[in-house]
């Protein structure tokens, strides 16, 4: 019997990768990791998610979390999971 796999949740999976000071740290930015309003936002085609992806694999610049430790593949790979799968709470 072949399981099938739940869809990957913000609030269960994607909300606990971050640290409290990682979230702390983008806030005044206004960068809201831990909301997922601001996370899921559909506007722009989930900019918001992209983004963060983006800084998080180091497509971008600065990558984050800034210091590190950085995201390895397993973290990045739930984190674009959550979001093929529909960006679900």
């Amino acid at each position: 019997m072949n399981a099938v796999a739940m869809p990957v949740s913000f609030d269960r999976d994607v909300r606990t990768l971050f640290r409290q000071i990682d979230i702390d740290h983008m806030s005044p930015y206004g960068v809201l990791l831990a909301d997922y309003s601001y996370m899921s936002l559909p506007d722009n085609n989930h900019a918001n998610a992209q983004d963060v992806l983006d800084f998080l694999s180091g497509k971008k610049q600065p990558q984050m979390p800034i210091g590190g430790p950085f995201w390895d593949s397993t973290k990045l790979s739930l984190y674009q999971r959550w979001m093929d799968d529909g960006y679900k709470p």
